[in-house]
């Protein structure tokens, strides 16, 4: 029998994090971090990534300035890091899906505007530094750009030039050099903007996250199944392996194994799709006919329906992968499950599948009472990263908005006595969800999202249920990305 042991064998040893206390939570108008840590406040809704952008004026949307802004909605999916400079300043490129926007929040009278509206969905990329302990955006660096509903893509294999990123969920940076982004939310686009065609939705977009020129690339070849998140691997032999979460209800795990090697420019336009079924702590991958219509060949193969599969993380030493469910059917809080390849080999046709942690459902505020504070336990994980320490970081997004719990970030030890104990680490400001998560390397930062803060029932751009970061009167609540580090 393969044990957790040989598995891991060979895993280079890390330096561990502090460990941080547990802790109770309630819902407060701000966000909440743990003792021993800081946030810098990077970029929020408005702020300028493209050199051009003008100043922020949330009461005269503009189409153009959308375009050069950051965008509404955050999810955080990746933290590329280059080669550290002479200098020895810590660097690197946060790439954030921004996957929707709602009118109600985003707009002064609550009206739609599909064009403007689609300018401030897509992804951003940002150049992020560290100087002085601080973590900032670095003003102006190289490889800041947005993509939105008019950027210029193709579409991979023998396809033509397609329009527009839409709806990004998800996504990674790749062992072979390149960026994932997924169109988790592409399919709403199709209804909200004329002239945008479903075909060229729901895909996987690779682009060169360190050229601000390259081209985005639709890969179709990875079954346009609209994931809503994306892990990347190399094969044993050097092919490339992407794993793939639908987000679906009853949702499937899916993974694409290219069919030459990774370094090859367009390696994901061909290779094998397959499907996931888990029988009894074990996975079994099962492959799927060319040209097939993927959710018929999985059903008729018998691949395993999901909770939601809502995110996906990595080891980058190939050992094993994490999986976040929205729900399962015994418990609606959701968990984690983690998935170990044999060898180390994640093309491999078995791996050995187990919960690290399941969710608990927490209580409903009582209206008219203060709430007293809830121990601190995931629930609805949403999102997933490794952090190179041994920790896996894990944040929530509940589905429902009258939970008692703020949406938070957690750090789940990986080995040891403490394995899978979550430890309270930064909570979001009432209204919003933890939005996507990356480990800056080498760096002991995390990177998270805060996603539409203020909002709720009735909550709207004119009375948000909480005016996080700045709490100026009259400025609506701006979603944006935080970095948390020790020595706070």
């Amino acid at each position: 029998m393969i044990t957790r042991r040989a598995l891991l064998a060979g895993a280079a040893a890390l330096p561990a994090m502090p460990v941080l206390a547990q802790t109770g939570l309630a819902l407060r108008l701000d966000d909440a971090l743990a003792a021993g840590l800081k946030r810098d406040l990077l970029i929020q809704w408005g702020d300028r990534v493209a050199y051009d952008a003008p100043p922020f004026t949330p009461r005269l949307p503009d189409l153009a300035a959308a375009e050069a802004q950051f965008g509404w909605d955050t999810r955080v999916v990746a933290a590329l890091t280059p080669t550290r400079g002479e200098d020895g300043i810590p660097r690197a490129v946060v790439a954030v899906g921004h996957p929707t926007l709602d009118p109600a929040m985003a707009f002064p009278d609550g009206r739609d505007r599909p064009e403007i509206a689609g300018a401030m969905q897509g992804a951003s990329l940002i150049n992020i530094q560290r100087r002085a302990g601080v973590w900032m955006v670095a003003d102006g660096g190289f490889q800041m750009r947005r993509l939105h509903a008019r950027t210029l893509c193709r579409m991979g294999g023998a396809g033509g030039p397609a329009r527009g990123v839409f709806g990004v969920t998800g996504g990674a940076a790749t062992p072979w050099g390149s960026l994932l982004l997924t169109e988790g939310e592409g399919a709403a686009w199709v209804r909200r903007l004329p002239g945008v065609h479903a075909a060229t939705l729901g895909h996987v977009v690779e682009l060169d996250g360190f050229e601000p020129q390259s081209v985005p690339v639709k890969r179709s070849a990875l079954g346009g199944l609209g994931a809503r998140d994306v892990a990347a691997a190399l094969a044993a032999d050097g092919r490339a392996v992407v794993f793939l979460a639908d987000g679906r209800e009853g949702g499937l795990l899916w993974r694409f194994v290219s069919e030459g090697p990774a370094q090859e420019p367009n390696a994901l336009d061909q290779g094998t799709l397959f499907a996931a079924r888990f029988e009894a702590g074990s996975l079994r991958w099962m492959a799927l006919p060319a040209d097939a219509e993927p959710y018929g060949a999985a059903a008729s193969r018998g691949a395993t329906s999901l909770g939601r599969p809502m995110a996906l993380a990595m080891d980058p030493n190939g050992a094993r992968l994490w999986l976040a469910l929205h729900d399962i059917p015994r418990n609606p809080a959701g968990a984690v499950v983690e998935i170990l390849f044999a060898a180390r080999n994640p093309a491999g046709d078995t791996a050995i599948a187990e919960i690290l942690i399941e969710g608990r459902q927490p209580p409903r505020p009582r209206p008219g009472r203060e709430t007293a504070p809830i121990p601190a336990w995931p629930a609805s994980p949403a999102s997933l990263a490794y952090d190179g320490a041994g920790h896996l970081l894990l944040g929530t997004a509940q589905p429902q908005r009258d939970s008692a719990l703020p949406d938070a970030l957690y750090v789940l030890p990986l080995e040891g006595a403490a394995r899978g104990e979550p430890r309270f680490a930064y909570a979001a400001p009432l209204g919003a969800a933890l939005g996507g998560l990356a480990a800056v390397a080498g760096a002991a930062s995390w990177i998270a999202g805060v996603a539409h803060p203020g909002a709720g029932m009735g909550a709207q751009f004119t009375a948000p249920r909480s005016r996080w970061p700045h709490f100026r009167d009259g400025e609506p609540p701006r979603g944006g990305v935080v970095a948390l580090s020790h020595g706070g």
